[in-house]
């Protein structure tokens, strides 16, 4: 099957509630309307169709920083190399817009994933709980 890989494409709030639910996840309709605005830009992937199958947040510091966010892939779509080409792309338009380092933070289980499939390498790194 052929995905189609875009940068900045449009996706509709609706769109990624359904995503977030194929992951059993608790997603917040108006969620992407109110952080699209503060984003370098996103990659969507999808089938022939127009389905959305993937999908993955960039957020910046408007410098040098960053940030991979929120990656997702269907369920039913996973370990086809779907998410690896997304972090691929987001990687290349976040370098295209200048920066110098690409920030990813997930739960231990996803280490093969982000260290082995897409490059990333282990930091030291600091975080506060805020809630």
């Amino acid at each position: 099957m052929n995905v189609d890989y875009r940068w900045r494409a449009e996706v509709g709030d609706d769109e990624l509630v359904a995503l977030t639910r194929s992951h059993g996840g608790t997603p917040e309709p108006g969620w992407w309307d109110r952080i699209r605005p503060h984003s370098l830009g996103w990659m969507t992937a999808r089938e022939p169709d127009g389905g959305l199958i993937g999908f993955a947040n960039v957020a910046w510091d408007g410098a040098d920083h960053a940030f991979l966010l929120d990656p997702k892939v269907r369920p039913d779509q996973q370990r086809r190399g779907i998410g690896t080409e997304l972090v691929r792309h987001a990687a290349a338009e976040a370098r295209r817009a200048g920066c110098a380092w690409l920030h990813v933070d997930f739960e231990d289980h996803l280490r093969g994933f982000y260290f082995d499939s897409c490059g990333f390498r282990p930091t030291h790194a600091g975080l506060i709980s805020l809630a």
